[in-house]
């Protein structure tokens, strides 16, 4: 081997990686897509640009680590307490059902037991790097079904871990229930010691190092944690990838975590391509294209029993069906801690080379179909909760809640969706009296509504049957501020078929949105970007004085236009030859008339202000009385606070000459 083979690889790796990516960056396909393309062709089974099979498992295992290490410096407890229910009863179920299922199915065609629960762990966990990356380019993450997914996908990460875990349990010659336990138990005792050991030294030496004031120094004692923690559990028999989440999950606990985190987390791109890279290269394109029918089959049967099993898992959290089904269709696919998994396996013997080409396949495909299932996962969920069995099923549930409350409302407001905006609606709307009714999906925010008095229902508004509940046909108005724009539409749609009188307003967080929501049929369309950008500039033309009315102007023509000026960089000029030019040096003061004043009991004409000045008085409080409309033979008297405009000199001028009390 050259010496300069190594560096040879790296910039073979990057090189054909940014070409790669950037070609079907495009193309909209997420970046770590690319990367696993590209580690198929560069790899020793495609293009053998890099044939050191040895240097690519070197590569993924050091990709590994870091990922895995990024991976526990972000980990977030409030995190897990704000999605709780998903993440521990939704994830939970997830993972046991799709375990199940695979271990069914797999024990049945031959596989021995071990084996067999290695593979259930295998398919039950799902891409976090890419459906999180695709969850914010649509800018989904606060959604519903993107909330389930998130909740879903933590509980996944965690148990990465006990599936890391339960590998050496696996392998274990003794097969009795004592003997696992005993190992299992020894396996997190070893944890437990690592983690106190860790939290009790690593801030004092992180506290003696950030004292040294020595940037690099924090910087390669961090890097030193993270492969000094995977090496010592490797060396104790254990992963890498296990030492590393820990070593990661100790510095996020420090006091010099957002440190640490600053200076580690903009490398995790490089650390998710070198990874990704890799496993592309260990794929066996041969493989593939001689064993092409089996894997689709496989692919598709995994698409499956994921899509089953989610579906079942977030239907059981008491999450809504149409959630459930969308939720299922993002997380089909096998996720990156799989590859994990599999190579742990097999090094230890629990699946074939055979197997693992298998898998490698298998996985590979199914991220590459990621992209397409968030593309059909809005209209193939509310198709299939569209049938009539199953929004009859809905109704009948919306209903049952309903009972024992009020009677069907006419000329209301229904509100969808009570977050932040929905709440701050209802509040208004109740000070001043208007009849309102409120459609929900999320039980916990339905039951702490409820406590509150709100009126406030479960259903699907997507749903004919669900509106006719809100009794839509006699409502006056219909508001929409939930986080799913493929919903959102299907909504304004049914609403405006089944009471074309109704009024709809919208709210989403595009401008992309607005004129497809506007042809659909709604009649007024915010996108919180730009009426942050119109809030905007009317506060600093209100600094700068500008007239309120001028103000109002340009922002009326903004909406009017449904914000394209914004896109197209134009502004309404000529408003401003029909109102008064922008005077950004005007100014205003207020100052108060002493008795030893110059201007005391002596009218404007006499004093001669403005003409000395060049300030105007434009109006002047008298005890409890503000008189506006001053005239030059208007008289000041002592105490009156007078209100002058003028630039900055002519004002300072002012309060010398006439206000400044005299020593």
């Amino acid at each position: 081997m050259h010496e300069f083979d190594f560096l040879r690889s790296l910039v073979i790796i990057y090189g054909l990686s940014a070409i790669v990516v950037f070609t079907l960056g495009k193309l909209r396909v997420p970046s770590l897509i690319g990367f696993l393309i590209a580690g198929v062709l560069l790899g020793p089974y495609g293009l053998e640009l890099i044939s050191d099979v040895e240097l690519v498992e070197i590569f993924a295992e050091i990709g590994i680590v870091l990922l895995l290490f990024t991976i526990g410096m972000e980990f977030s407890l409030k995190k897990v307490l704000a999605l709780r229910k998903s993440i521990f009863a939704g994830g939970f179920l997830q993972i046991l059902i799709t375990g199940l299922a695979v271990f069914f199915i797999t024990s049945r065609s031959g596989y021995d037991y071990n084996s067999a629960i290695v593979m259930g762990g295998l398919v039950a966990l799902s891409s976090t790097a890419i459906v999180l990356k695709l969850l914010f380019d649509r800018a989904e993450i606060e959604s519903l079904y993107g909330k389930s997914s998130l909740g879903i996908l933590i509980f996944q990460d965690l148990s990465v871990v006990f599936f890391l875990l339960l590998l050496p349990v696996l392998t274990a010659q003794e097969s009795s229930i004592l003997s696992l336990v005993k190992i299992l138990a020894e396996s997190l005792l070893f944890i437990a010691v690592v983690i106190v050991s860790a939290r009790l030294l690593v801030p004092r030496l992180l506290h003696q190092i950030v004292h040294s004031r020595i940037r690099e120094l924090f910087v390669i004692s961090i890097i030193f944690i993270c492969l000094g923690t995977a090496y010592l559990t490797y060396e104790l028999g254990f992963s890498l990838a296990l030492g590393a989440f820990i070593a990661g999950l100790v510095v996020s606990e420090s006091e010099y975590s957002y440190q640490a985190i600053s200076d580690i987390l903009p490398f995790k791109d490089s650390f998710n391509g070198l990874f990704f890279i890799s496993v592309g290269m260990l794929m066996d394109v041969n493989f593939f294209l001689s064993n092409a029918g089996l894997i689709l089959l496989i692919v598709i049967i995994v698409i499956v029993v994921k899509i089953f099993a989610t579906t079942l898992a977030v239907i059981l959290t008491g999450s809504h069906l149409r959630i459930a089904i969308h939720s299922a269709l993002v997380l089909a696919q096998i996720g990156e801690f799989s590859f994990i998994l599999a190579v742990s396996a097999l090094k230890v013997d629990l699946i074939s080379d055979t197997i693992y080409q298998y898998f490698l396949s298998s996985a590979i495909i199914s991220m590459l179909l990621t992209p397409l299932m968030f593309y059909i996962s809005p209209a193939v969920s509310t198709w299939v909760t569209s049938r009539k069995i199953l929004a009859r099923l809905e109704s009948m549930k919306a209903l049952e809640q309903k009972k024992g409350g009020q009677n069907k409302k006419t000329d209301h407001v229904i509100i969808v969706g009570f977050g932040l905006n929905g709440r701050n609606l209802a509040l208004v709307l109740k000070e001043l009296e208007v009849t309102y009714l409120v459609l929900e999906m999320n039980s916990q925010t339905i039951e702490q509504a409820r406590k509150q008095g709100e009126p406030i229902f479960y259903g699907d508004a997507t749903s004919r049957e669900i509106l006719l509940k809100m009794n839509i046909e006699k409502a006056r108005v219909i508001v929409i501020c939930i986080m799913d724009p493929s919903a959102t539409r299907n909504i304004v749609l049914t609403a405006r078929k089944m009471n074309p009188q109704v009024y709809i307003v919208v709210r989403t967080r595009f401008l992309a949105e607005v004129e497809d929501l506007i042809k659909t049929g709604a009649d007024d369309v915010i996108p919180a970007e730009f009426e942050t950008s119109i809030e905007l500039f009317s506060r600093v033309l209100r600094f700068y004085k500008m007239p309120r009315s001028l103000i109002g102007k340009y922002a009326d023509r903004f909406r009017n236009d449904h914000y394209q000026m914004f896109i197209r960089g134009e502004t309404p000029k000529r408003l401003f030859h029909d109102t008064i030019a922008l005077m950004p040096h005007m100014d205003y003061e207020s100052y108060i008339v002493d008795r030893d004043s110059v201007a005391v009991n002596k009218t404007l004409r006499e004093s001669e202000i403005h003409e000395k000045t060049g300030a105007f008085i434009v109006a002047v409080k008298r005890r409890n009385e503000t008189i506006h409309g001053i005239r030059a033979d208007f008289q000041l008297f002592a105490n009156d606070i007078v209100f002058l405009i003028g630039d900055k000199k002519s004002l300072e001028k002012a309060n010398d000459t006439f206000f400044k009390k005299s020593k």
